[in-house]
């Protein structure tokens, strides 16, 4: 049987962690930072983690990385 693929561009954006959680760098600090207030960046420097439901979808396009 061939080797199963793994969706690049899911690979790009998430992290499997040791404990199998995945991460993912949160959205909305490319630029436009002004109008942004400094509480809500600093939120968005930590990295996310995805939901139960949404982890099930990064298992099937990372196959390898579980």
């Amino acid at each position: 049987m061939p080797k199963m693929k793994t969706r690049k561009a899911a690979a790009k954006r998430y992290r499997v962690t040791a404990s199998g959680k995945v991460k993912y760098k949160k959205q909305g600090t490319g630029h436009i930072l002004t109008k942004k207030t400094t509480k809500r960046k600093r939120n968005l420097r930590h990295a996310g983690v995805l939901s139960a439901p949404e982890t099930k979808k990064a298992k099937i396009l990372l196959p390898y990385s579980f």
